[in-house]
């Protein structure tokens, strides 16, 4: 697995999300202040990447109605003629959740992965994510939740972050009748190969706030750490996670 260097000083801003939607909620109610905090008043217009489903005018028109709530101006990848030249421009860039593959191979597909790293991570364009779009902001896609309805060229992703993250993290039931898998057997058997990064299972409701070389984990949830060869880890909300961001763990 190959992964892009992410520089000592960088100025990169991310606040990845768990989940777009929590239960008694609507389309991000739950974290709208976290997002007025992040991207505040520096930035107006926001390019939106709708490339984790099929119906990409439902899920701008979606985003853009949110977001005009929130004071910002939302411009969607998809109707751009140049969609290197929109990221290049973008003042704040945000990716939402859906379908992991098809919005990995998208981002492939139309040429913007190099670019959204360079801009986030060089020069300084805060990038937010929610579910498919919090998976690609890291190292790569292993640790998605979804099915690999189509096949991206690699399973290498964005790189903002040196970690895989598991949206909607889910803890064991006791009391279920399911005999499958759960999420944490899934992850260990992630962490079986070789050359695997630890794993942030962020449950619905939490989100990673990421500042240069802090992060701090947010919301209502704790989250749990898994590292390949040591027992799992629990963090509260609030927590200082800014080891993870210093090397591969």
């Amino acid at each position: 697995m190959t992964t892009r260097i992410i520089a000592k000083d960088m100025k990169r801003r991310l606040l990845l999300v768990s989940n777009s939607t929590l239960h008694g909620g609507g389309y991000l109610e739950h974290c709208q202040q976290q997002i007025k905090d992040f991207f505040g008043k520096g930035v107006a217009r926001i390019l939106f990447i709708p490339y984790a489903l099929c119906d990409r005018d439902g899920y701008a028109k979606t985003a853009r109605d949110k977001f005009n709530s929130l004071g910002y101006e939302v411009d969607s990848i998809h109707e751009a003629s140049d969609p290197v030249e929109a990221v290049r421009k973008a003042e704040g860039i945000f990716i939402g959740g859906g379908n992991t593959f098809r919005l990995l191979k998208c981002l492939y597909d139309n040429n913007v992965l190099s670019e959204i790293n360079k801009r986030v991570l060089q020069d300084g364009v805060p990038y937010m994510g929610s579910s498919a779009g919090t998976n690609v902001s890291t190292v790569s896609i292993n640790t998605t939740n979804d099915m690999p309805i189509v096949y991206p060229p690699s399973f290498n992703a964005i790189g903002l972050v040196p970690f895989n993250i598991n949206p909607h993290f889910l803890d064991t039931d006791p009391n279920s009748r399911h005999m499958g898998e759960t999420r944490e057997q899934r992850i260990i058997q992630y962490h079986e190969e070789p050359d695997t990064t630890s794993v942030l299972g962020l449950r619905e409701g939490s989100m990673l706030l990421v500042e240069g070389n802090k992060a701090t984990l947010l919301g209502t949830c704790k989250a749990r750490l898994f590292t390949r060869g040591k027992p799992t880890t629990e963090f509260e909300s609030g927590s200082d996670l800014s080891f993870l961001l210093t090397d591969r763990q």
